[in-house]
C-alpha cells in the first residue's frame, strides 16, 4: 500500500494551490505528495473572479481585468473607477494549464486519476480508497464539500448563491469592455436576492450572468428566460450567439466548517469553509488561506489553529440571517451601501482588510431595522 507524507483530494483551485506552494518550497523538496483526483481538469469547467491591488501572482493568467465596475439598483446606476483595485478574472482551462504544469516540475508529487469512495483515520495513519487503489499518509487535506453537515444543522442559516450564465457574442457594439457589471438589481427580484452580472471581453463579447442570493434554486429555464429578457430590454440586444455555458451553486453561511477537522484531516476550499459566506468568492481567499497553511505546517504548529473567528465571521453571520427569512432585502442592503459609500471602501470591507472605523462606516451605510433585528436575535 503506498504511502505519502501529504495527500491532497481533489484538484480545483485549493488543492492544486496547496499542491504548488509545497512543490515550489524547499522546505517541502524530501516529502512525498499525492494529488488524488477522478477529473484530468482539461476542461474549462468555470471562471473565478477577485479584487486585487497592481500586479498579482495570476496577472500572466488572467484571462481579463477591468478598472472600473457598475452597480445597479431600483434608483441608482453608479458607474465608477475601483483604483487602486483592478476586478480580475481567471479561467478555469488557463489554470489547471498552468498549474500542471508547474507540478510536472516537482519530482515528489504524483498525480492519481482516480475517485475517492472513503477516507478514514487509524492511529498514526489516514487511509484513502479509491476505485482502484488505497493510499496511506499522515496528513490528508481534502477538499470534497460534504453538504450533509450543514444540511443537519439550524443555528447557522445556509443559502444559495447560484447562477447560470452565458458567454454571448453579439454582431453589434453592446458592451463597454473596461467595465465589469458587479452586481445589477435592476431586474424583477421576485421576492429574491437577484441580480445580473456581467464580465464584457470586448464590445461584442461578454458572459452575462444571472445570480440569486437565495434558499433554493431555479429551473434551468427561469435563468435562461432572465438573461434573455435583460439582453432585449436592458441592452438592446436581440441578436446573440452562444459561444459557452457556466453553471454552479456555491452555499453561503457561516457554519462552522473546521470543527469537522482533525489532527491529520483538514478540509480546504469550500470544504473548509474558505467561501467568503456573505459574497461567495472563494479564490483569493483560498490563495491567502493557503500560505497560512503552508506557513504553519512549516512552523511544526496545530493545523486546527489556522481558524480564527474574526468580528467580519459575525457580520456575515447577521446579513446571512437577514436574507435567511427576509430574502428579498438583499436589493436594498447593498444598494444602500453603494449609495452612501465609494466601490474601494466596499471591496476593502468584503475582502476583511478594514480597520473597525471603517466597518463602522460600512454599518452605518446599511439599513438599520432588519440588522439590529438579526443582532437581537443572534443575542438574545
Amino acid at each position: 500500500m503506498p504511502k505519502y507524507d501529504y495527500i491532497i483530494i481533489g484538484a480545483g483551485a485549493s488543492g492544486l494551490l496547496l499542491a504548488d506552494a509545497l512543490g515550489n518550497d524547499s522546505f517541502f523538496s524530501d516529502k512525498s505528495i499525492l494529488i488524488v483526483d477522478k477529473d484530468n481538469k482539461s476542461r474549462n469547467d468555470r471562471t473565478w473572479c477577485f479584487w486585487e491591488k497592481g500586479v498579482g501572482d495570476f496577472n500572466s493568467i488572467l484571462f481579463k481585468n477591468w478598472p472600473n465596475i457598475f452597480f445597479g439598483g431600483q434608483d441608482l446606476n453608479l458607474s465608477s473607477s475601483i483604483a487602486p483595485y483592478h476586478y480580475k478574472m481567471l479561467r478555469g482551462i488557463d489554470f489547471y494549464e498552468e498549474y500542471k504544469s508547474r507540478l510536472k516540475k516537482y519530482s515528489n508529487i504524483q498525480w492519481a486519476r482516480d475517485e475517492v469512495l472513503r477516507i478514514e483515520e487509524n492511529g498514526d495513519w489516514v487511509a484513502v480508497s479509491t476505485q482502484t487503489d488505497q493510499f496511506l499518509s499522515k496528513q490528508v487535506f481534502n477538499s470534497i464539500f460534504d453538504s450533509e453537515a450543514i444540511k443537519t444543522q439550524q443555528k447557522y442559516p445556509v443559502i444559495q448563491q447560484h447562477f447560470l450564465g452565458w458567454f454571448v457574442k453579439t454582431p453589434k457594439p453592446v458592451f463597454n469592455p473596461n467595465e465589469a457589471t458587479f452586481m445589477d438589481f435592476s431586474i424583477p427580484q421576485k421576492g429574491n436576492t437577484r441580480f445580473m452580472y456581467i464580465l464584457p471581453f470586448s464590445e461584442t463579447e461578454a458572459l452575462v450572468e444571472y445570480t440569486l442570493f437565495s434558499e433554493n434554486l431555479l429551473e434551468k429555464s427561469e435563468y435562461e428566460e432572465a438573461i434573455k429578457d435583460y439582453l432585449k430590454n436592458k441592452l438592446g440586444c436581440e441578436d446573440f450567439e452562444i459561444t459557452d455555458r457556466e453553471q454552479g451553486s456555491i452555499p453561503m453561511t457561516s457554519y462552522p466548517f473546521h470543527k469537522h477537522n482533525s489532527s491529520r484531516v483538514f478540509n480546504i476550499g469550500i470544504a473548509g469553509g474558505w467561501a467568503k459566506p456573505s459574497t461567495g468568492f472563494t479564490f483569493y481567499n483560498t490563495y491567502k488561506q493557503v500560505k497560512r497553511l503552508v506557513n504553519r505546517i512549516k512552523l511544526d504548529k496545530s493545523l486546527t489553529g489556522l481558524h480564527q473567528k474574526k468580528r467580519f465571521w459575525f457580520y456575515d453571520l447577521l446579513l446571512l440571517d437577514i436574507l435567511y427569512k427576509q430574502n428579498h432585502l438583499g436589493s436594498s442592503i447593498f444598494e444602500s451601501l453603494f449609495k452612501k459609500r465609494k466601490p474601494q471602501l466596499i471591496l476593502k470591507f468584503l475582502e476583511e482588510e478594514t480597520s473597525l472605523w471603517e466597518d463602522l462606516q460600512i454599518i452605518w451605510a446599511c439599513p438599520k431595522r432588519p440588522f439590529l433585528k438579526a443582532l437581537w436575535n443572534r443575542l438574545f
